[in-house]
């Protein structure tokens, strides 16, 4: 596997054939990238021209008709096809984001679509995840409690409570905010990322859960915690409209509380 980037010796190939408008004017050209590491080859970007009159509004609908009706070897995620599963995430000119939600029609000129940044790429579109799902179970994502279970209801709280939540339960571990983070492409191996200190903190502010000492003492670290410098890069990425840098700001002021 490797980390994307594009060799300077890089090709671009035409792939499959025109289908025009009658008018011959709502032609879109996409620029994809494309790696497969079993070949040998150096990664390229192959071009294909969509009718947007035969295609769906999305740039996930485009790929779908490059794939099924152009070149069947083309690899991307996907799945609900909603902004709920977070599967095809990827950079569409020049941003992070999830190929169901963005609009064609949003995009100027020929549309660029690359893996995520600063990720080791499997095949094509999609990269290794295996290294961001480590972090996320690393912070223990599930409740954890010391008093015994209520035996005739579940663990309430009040509405108050459960408001703290909100901007928190609703990421969907794309991980468009932590491949659009500086500090992340630098320190990924210590530092844990605005997707899953964004998690991290969704526990802290569960007032449900009985950990929170002992998940602070995990997170208070000079990486896993303190290497967020703000640059506010995840906030604009989110497509959710999350932001993972209010959480982490929240984490540290719990640990600065607690040392007074």
């Amino acid at each position: 596997m490797a980390e994307f980037t594009l060799p300077k010796n890089s090709k671009i190939r035409n792939k499959g054939k025109v289908h025009k408008s009658e008018d011959g004017t709502n032609i879109k050209n996409f620029k994809v990238y494309r790696y497969d590491p079993d070949s040998g080859e150096n990664p390229r970007y192959d071009n294909f021209e969509i009718d947007l009159d035969d295609c769906g509004p999305m740039v996930l609908d485009a790929l779908i008709k490059m794939k099924g009706e152009k070149d069947p070897s083309l690899t991307f995620r996907r799945s609900c096809r909603e902004g709920i599963c977070g599967s095809c995430s990827m950079n569409i000119d020049g941003k992070n984001g999830l190929a169901c939600t963005t609009a064609i029609e949003d995009i100027k000129g020929d549309v660029q679509i690359t893996p995520l940044p600063h990720m080791e790429v499997i095949k094509d579109l999609v990269p290794d995840f295996t290294h961001f799902y480590a972090q996320y179970a690393s912070i223990k994502p599930w409740l954890q409690t010391v008093t015994p279970e209520p035996s005739d209801k579940e663990r309430l709280q009040s509405p108050e409570d459960r408001e703290k939540l909100d901007g928190l339960y609703e990421c969907i571990l794309c991980a468009c905010c932590s491949t659009s983070c500086p500090s992340y492409w630098w320190n990924s191996d210590k530092f844990l990322g605005p997707a899953i200190l964004l998690q991290a903190y969704r526990w802290l502010a569960d007032s449900r859960d009985e950990m929170t000492g002992e998940r602070l003492d995990e997170l208070e670290d000079p990486f896993r915690l303190y290497r967020c410098h703000t640059i506010m890069n995840c906030a604009n990425a989110c497509p959710k409209g999350l932001s993972p840098a209010k959480a982490i700001a929240e984490t540290k002021k719990m640990v600065a509380e607690r040392q007074i």
